[in-house]
């Protein structure tokens, strides 16, 4: 494999003390030790992966799923667990100026969409995921901020002026918020585990420990050469988002921008410390900072607090961001300053050159299909995109909006391409003040 960031960033420093572990038992799932025939092999077993295969096993097709670690491992065992609008990081606006109106729009319908499925799989496979929160809230960390919800806030949420928010439970740290109704909050890991064993009862294969080594075109299908085992399959699906390799296959190389994400719980908070910091709603929110936060109270009173902003990987980094993450916090809900965090992780989101997520053929490789780049809201977006790439390979109509089936290009610089990211980080920082 060659991937972007060093050895530490793919061990287990970064998840090591992650909470949703210790809320469910991992699969035992098996390790491909011998050579399999099947009509579809599937690189990544997160929701992307495991999306696409309970469509597909749904549907009567053989499928194999290769995991390269443990099941859970990458970023959809350790997200934070909002199944929200999103996927792209441009606004409606700009996705109008570059595709047109109509096509914003059916995007947009594609985000709401992606959240409406996670909530029809949840109901249909019993999965029992910890569900709460009516929507998501943004709430502004400046006066200007607050003008900026007002100016674009639609009748189909509620727009919340600061006197508002500690009558609604938010306290009194911010300057204002706006509620979308669409969205909720949920155990990742919990979510994963129940698409994993919906896919299974289908007839899915699940592999754990057995990453993928290469992918060879054969005359008929592929060859997906594992590292202790083969497969054989007529069609091979890309599903590893952030934990990508430039080399599997080579045609991602360049096209994907993974970026950290840290992540803290809390000890469960008494009902005290609520009413000191003045937060007793469980709705799931975030700030309208570039480089956002997001937070929740979850249904054991814990409070789950997460970041974006990691460029650059290794064990004294991690220990420096993750300072940073707890100062943040303290800073943020000042009533908390004594709790004690008792777990904190990161792991890895993508992007996208044009800010968009990607579901589509790999060029030159007839059979082969990608889906990535979720800009931190995976949970929905790679849950839908798994389906559309069930889709495409049973020659079903993916109802997609074009900016996802828009091939993306490649960054900048190549496997150096990690330099771009700094000077951007830097100017939205500033863009925050």
């Amino acid at each position: 494999m060659k991937r972007l960031f060093p050895d530490y960033t793919y061990g287990p420093g970064p998840r090591t003390n992650c909470w949703w572990d210790e809320t469910i038992a991992s699969p035992d799932w098996p390790v491909l030790h011998s050579d399999l025939k099947v009509d579809v092999a599937i690189v990544g077993g997160g929701f992307t992966g495991l999306s696409a295969a309970l469509h597909l096993a749904g549907a009567g097709v053989s499928v194999a799923v290769l995991e390269a670690e443990t099941p859970g491992w990458g970023a959809s065992g350790r997200n934070g667990g909002f199944c929200c609008l999103g996927g792209s990081k441009l606004s409606h606006d700009a996705v109008v100026r570059q595709f047109g109106e109509a096509a914003a729009n059916s995007y947009a319908q594609a985000e709401e969409d992606a959240v409406h499925i996670v909530a029809d799989l949840l109901g249909t496979h019993c999965i029992d995921a910890d569900v709460h929160s009516q929507g998501e809230t943004q709430l502004a960390h400046t006066a200007r901020a607050m003008e900026k919800l007002r100016r674009r806030a639609e009748a189909s949420g509620a727009l919340h002026e600061p006197g508002d928010l500690p009558g609604l439970g938010f306290g009194e740290g911010f300057h204002g918020g706006y509620t979308n109704p669409v969205g909720f909050a949920l155990n990742p890991r919990k979510y994963l585990f129940g698409l994993a064993q919906a896919a299974q009862s289908r007839g899915a294969d699940l592999f754990q420990q057995s990453a993928v080594q290469a992918i060879r075109k054969m005359q008929s299908g592929f060859e997906v050469q594992g590292n202790s085992g083969r497969i054989r399959a007529k069609n091979v699906l890309i599903c590893t988002n952030g934990y990508s390799s430039e080399d599997i296959p080579p045609w991602m190389a360049g096209r994907y921008m993974p970026a950290q994400s840290t992540v803290l719980v809390t000890r469960p908070l008494t009902s005290a410390e609520l009413q000191a910091q003045g937060w007793t709603t469980d709705q799931m929110s975030y700030d309208t900072r570039n480089l956002l936060h997001y937070f929740r109270l979850m249904p054991d009173q814990r409070f789950l607090f997460g970041m974006r902003g990691g460029l650059l990987s290794s064990p004294r980094i991690e220990a420096a961001i993750r300072r940073k993450v707890v100062k943040d916090f303290r800073q943020m809900f000042p009533g908390w300053a004594g709790v004690d965090v008792t777990h904190m992780w990161s792991g890895m989101v993508c992007l996208s050159r044009g800010l968009t997520p990607y579901v589509g053929p790999v060029v030159e490789q007839p059979g082969m299909f990608a889906g990535f780049a979720y800009h931190g809201n995976g949970v929905a977006m790679g849950t839908y995109c798994g389906r559309a790439l069930a889709r495409m390979v049973l020659g079903q109509e993916t109802e997609l909006p074009a900016p996802i089936t828009r091939a993306p290009q490649r960054f900048p610089l190549g496997r150096l391409r990690r330099a771009l990211m700094p000077p951007a980080y830097a100017l939205m920082a500033l863009a925050d003040w």
